[in-house]
């Protein structure tokens, strides 16, 4: 009978709750050996502030022919008075988004060639690469406003009288260039980097895997759902905490079956093999299954995933009375909203309830980057990054390469989305775990308590391996385990049935 356990006595059930996802060894040493020969193969694969003071706004757009001192040590407060001309480029990003959302946008290009100039560095502290992304991001959303009425600023002798640095970079009124798209062989491998330099992925990983090994005691067969495989480093440690606990426990292992969701076959080729290697070095009956996601459909996402989900892939399975579904869902649901518009994200949901799953986890950015007001989104995003930013501060030596590949590939590349994309090309609609608690019991989800085992591990994967004192935990409701960085939330995992 689904939703039953087989344990032979009420001694084995208590047992087996008390069973804690391994990842993590008890002490600082190398993970155990088939945790490294998967790592080798992967290697060897290659693998608000919604109103600001008119007074401020006015101070700063006129800051290029005033005397004002430009300074890199944040205040608390942009000071206008005369004794205090100290202005923080976190100031000067904001009233440029303000200048853009007021559709001001000569007085935007010249504040924005100026915090270029004097703040913007890819290579330097956390808050100088914070500028960098931030102007580059708001220099695309500026010059695709600047494009739209082409022939108006061309004429605008406003224009002509701006400084070669300040004038606004665009071609001529019949091109319009598209965005190349990122690289995805790039963006795959700076998610390798972002598991290595950061506790965000492997923090997610990690409270999921103990919510599915608890989820799944006891089934003789188990199928995993993961919307957003990537490379499937998430699934070693609990194939080996599941082979694990049957050993210790006297029992059969499982059968199991992993189905990876991605846009890209050949990406599921490789770690599909990969992971089949890693199980059979574990002695597991295993299986992996393609979901290849259309990455024509953008648009109609979730109704190209609400279709697979009912596809042969998954269908023929179904009849196992026995087999537990799992469906993971890491930093993946936000890619189903829309712009004033949740039906996507609710008919995948109601299409995953359909499958009657024992667990489905959740991992997001603790973060409001769905606000439907640029400006607000915008200081959002400001905040969230820059507690990212100074993480990576904090962590890594300051030339540190993987650091900037990281910040390049990943974050440099949502925060362009998230502040220079609008309306249906944004696709990094991040929101808090209070949003999505909403949305998740309308669509008749209801929360799992957490693990106790959750919240241990997670310390001790910031001790061994993150030994800053900014990383903090949180648990919320009893439900929730958020990440932050000096009491800002920025990662959130919960699950759900």
């Amino acid at each position: 009978m689904l939703g039953s356990s087989s344990y032979s006595s009420e001694e084995d059930r208590d047992h087996d709750r008390s069973w804690p996802l391994l990842d993590l060894p008890p002490l600082p040493q190398q993970p155990p050996l088939r945790l490294l020969d998967y790592q080798r193969l992967l290697i060897s694969s290659g693998g608000n502030t919604t109103s600001i003071n008119t007074s401020i706004t006015t101070a700063v757009v006129t800051v290029a022919s005033s005397s004002v001192v430009l300074s890199s040590t944040p205040p608390t407060l942009l000071s206008t008075s005369p004794q205090s001309s100290v202005i923080h480029p976190r100031q000067l990003l904001v009233t440029c988004a303000e200048l853009i959302s007021r559709s001001d946008y000569l007085s935007a290009n010249r504040l924005l060639s100026l915090i270029s100039t004097d703040f913007s560095l890819q290579s330097g502290d956390s808050t100088e690469r914070l500028v960098y992304y931030f102007c580059k991001a708001l220099r695309e959303r500026l010059n695709r406003h600047l494009l739209s009425t082409t022939t108006c600023v061309i004429n605008n002798p406003n224009i002509i009288t701006l400084l070669p640095h300040q004038r606004p970079i665009f071609p001529s009124p019949q091109i319009i260039p598209r965005r190349p798209s990122r690289d995805v062989t790039t963006r795959y491998s700076s998610y390798l980097s972002l598991n290595q330099v950061t506790p965000f992925i492997r923090f997610t990983h990690l409270t999921a895997n103990q919510a599915i090994l608890e989820a799944v005691e006891g089934y003789p067969s188990i199928h995993i759902l993961d919307m957003d495989i990537m490379h499937g480093v998430q699934w070693p440690p609990l194939l080996q905490a599941i082979m694990e606990r049957s050993s210790t426990l006297g029992r059969p292992s499982p059968t199991i079956c992993i189905t990876g969701a991605s846009y890209d076959p050949n990406l599921l080729d490789r770690t599909g093999d990969r992971l089949r290697r890693f199980a059979e070095s574990l002695g597991l009956e295993f299986e992996f299954c393609h979901l290849v996601l259309d990455n024509s459909q953008l648009l109609d996402h979730s109704e190209a995933v609400t279709h697979a989900l009912l596809d042969h892939r998954l269908r023929f399975r179904f009849d196992q009375v026995e087999e537990a579904l799992a469906i993971n869902c890491g930093d993946y649901l936000h890619c189903l909203l829309r712009e004033y518009d949740t039906r996507s994200l609710r008919r995948f949901l109601y299409k995953v309830k359909t499958l009657n799953p024992r667990v489905l986890t959740l991992g997001e950015r603790e973060a409001d980057h769905n606000h439907p007001l640029f400006l607000r989104r915008f200081v959002e995003a400001l905040d969230h990054y820059g507690a990212v930013f100074d993480s990576l501060e904090a962590t890594l030596p300051p030339q540190s390469q993987e650091r900037l590949a990281v910040e390049d590939s990943w974050f440099g590349e949502e925060i362009k989305d998230v502040v220079g994309e609008e309306g249906e090309q944004r696709k990094q609609r991040h929101q808090r775990f209070e949003s999505w608690e909403m949305v998740l019991h309308s669509s008749g989800f209801k929360s799992l308590p957490l693990s106790p085992f959750s919240l241990s591990q997670a310390k001790l994967l910031l001790r061994l391996h993150y030994p800053s004192e900014g990383y903090q935990l949180q648990v919320v409701k009893r439900n929730c385990l958020l990440l932050g960085w000096k009491n800002r939330p920025l990662y959130s995992v919960s699950s759900w049935q």
